[in-house]
């Protein structure tokens, strides 16, 4: 058993989108501080340390540099986003225009060499793995040009600036070595943000969902009890008015009119909602209730769900009134989902309570957690991650989203949630399995229920917030 019911990533988070995050602008802007800075580097090298550079050839890379910047600028809308086709272009076009400028400077002699690494970095961060690579590539082969085709550097009295063969063949592999580390390294780096943001997004969706559910089901309850009694007193009098009419008359027919609108008005009402106000009673119901309200979705899918609710030794027996956030709700309904799909026969769903807290253990008899996967659950999977429960699990292409959103809500209603692979667990049953997955929350009774707390008073419900 391993992940959640939301296998499939929803289309707003499939397909490559990462490139156009990049505006052209931006671009331009760190175009022109390398441009500075190459115009600086050569100023110094001919002003301050005495080397003759061919200045002619100089000239040349750096202008179409400043060229295409100039173009860039005139063509194209501030606003303007790069395609990943786009980015490709640019950066290979950087590289090629910084290796030719190494080339008539020294080639690997040149310690400037290393910049070539920043557009390995950049693409790494916003590119597909197959433009990454592409790029990668371009940065491997213009280093090796440059190691062995290049103008030697000079000074003033025509000695020739180099470095030994072997610490410029080291150069070379360091520059080599730090291509595939950066790109590695930022890659993955950048993989991890984009899975969390996407989660992260997904968990806000599942979360204004099931606020939705939550705002129209007191919506639906508080018409239904405050319309109850003018529809049963408008019901009543006509029923009366039909007793008192002669069979035919006007006046009888308008009562059984009126007797039949109010009988369509109530069925209305259990059927739809519309806007008026919030039953307090429908913003916090007792555990038992919240549990099942959760469950409810699973129940007919043929696992069996067992409950087991009681206060721990010694503490009071009254089960506790709680809040009915959406974020609990869901949160607990994943977790159940999650235990439905993997178990054999049986969920057991069992609760205690004290003064001070309430945990909750939610069990099945399934296989359990991969024990090698443990440590990452309730994050969002990578593909690494992925297919190593594909392989696990024959026809399945989970995300990990759905105890990623799990946990993330029931964590900010203040959970503490532990994932682990248990055993006895069937309190409610001795004779079944008793290993499988087994999910353990944890909360603090007062960031539970009402500020207050007890039974008391409601007052009077509130309106609709729209």
């Amino acid at each position: 058993m391993y992940s959640p019911p939301t296998g499939s990533p929803d289309p707003i988070f499939s397909g490559p989108r990462r490139s156009n995050w990049v505006r052209l602008r931006t671009l331009i802007l760190l175009r022109w501080i390398a441009i500075g800075g190459q115009i600086l580097a050569v100023l110094v090298a001919e002003l301050a340390l005495g080397l003759v550079l061919p200045n002619g050839l100089v000239a040349i890379a750096i202008a179409a540099a400043i060229t295409t910047n100039v173009a860039a600028t005139m063509i194209y809308p501030e606003n303007q986003r790069v395609s990943e086709r786009g980015l490709v272009c640019v950066l290979v076009f950087d590289m090629v225009q910084l290796s030719s400028l190494l080339m008539v400077t020294g080639g690997l002699n040149n310690p400037f060499a290393s910049l070539i690494l920043a557009q390995v970095a950049i693409s790494a961060a916003v590119l597909g793995l197959r433009a990454t690579l592409g790029v990668c590539a371009v940065a491997l082969c213009l280093t090796s040009v440059n190691l062995f085709v290049y103008l030697p550097l000079s000074g003033e009295a025509g000695q020739t600036m180099s470095l030994d063969p072997m610490f410029r063949v080291g150069f070379w592999a360091a520059i080599v070595t730090g291509v595939v580390f950066q790109a590695s390294y930022a890659r993955r780096v950048t993989l991890e943000m984009t899975a969390m943001a996407d989660a992260l997004s997904a968990t806000q969706m599942a979360l204004a969902r099931e606020q939705k559910l939550t705002d129209l089901g007191g919506v639906v309850a508080a018409a239904a009890h405050e319309l109850g009694t003018p529809l049963a007193t408008i019901a009543l009098v006509s029923g009366e008015m039909l007793d008192e009419t002669e069979e035919g008359s006007d006046l009888r027919n308008d009562a059984r009119l009126i007797r039949d609108q109010a009988e369509r008005c109530r069925v209305i009402l259990h059927s739809m909602g519309r806007a008026g106000k919030q039953d307090q009673h429908m913003r916090q119901a007792p555990l038992s209730s919240i549990l099942e309200e959760a469950a409810a979705p699973h129940g007919a899918r043929g696992i069996a769900l067992l409950y087991d609710l009681a206060a721990a030794p010694g503490e009071l027996a009254e089960e506790p009134v709680i809040l009915r956030r959406p974020e609990i709700i869901h949160g607990i309904r994943n977790l159940i989902q999650n235990a439905v799909d993997f178990a054999e026969t049986t969920v057991w769903i069992e609760a205690r309570w004290t003064a001070a807290r309430i945990n909750l253990r939610i069990a099945d008899d399934g296989p359990g957690y991969p024990v090698d996967l443990l440590p990452f659950l309730g994050d969002p999977f990578t593909r690494p991650r992925r297919r190593a429960v594909t392989q696990q699990r024959k026809n399945y292409e989970g995300m990990g989203l759905g105890l990623f959103i799990a946990k993330t809500l029931l964590e900010r209603s203040g959970a503490e949630i532990t994932f682990a692979n248990g055993h006895d667990h069937a309190t409610t049953r001795p004779d079944a399995p008793r290993i499988g997955a087994l999910v353990a929350l944890d909360w603090p009774r007062a960031g539970l229920e009402r500020p207050g707390g007890g039974r008391h008073a409601l007052g009077e419900n509130t309106p609709t917030r729209t």
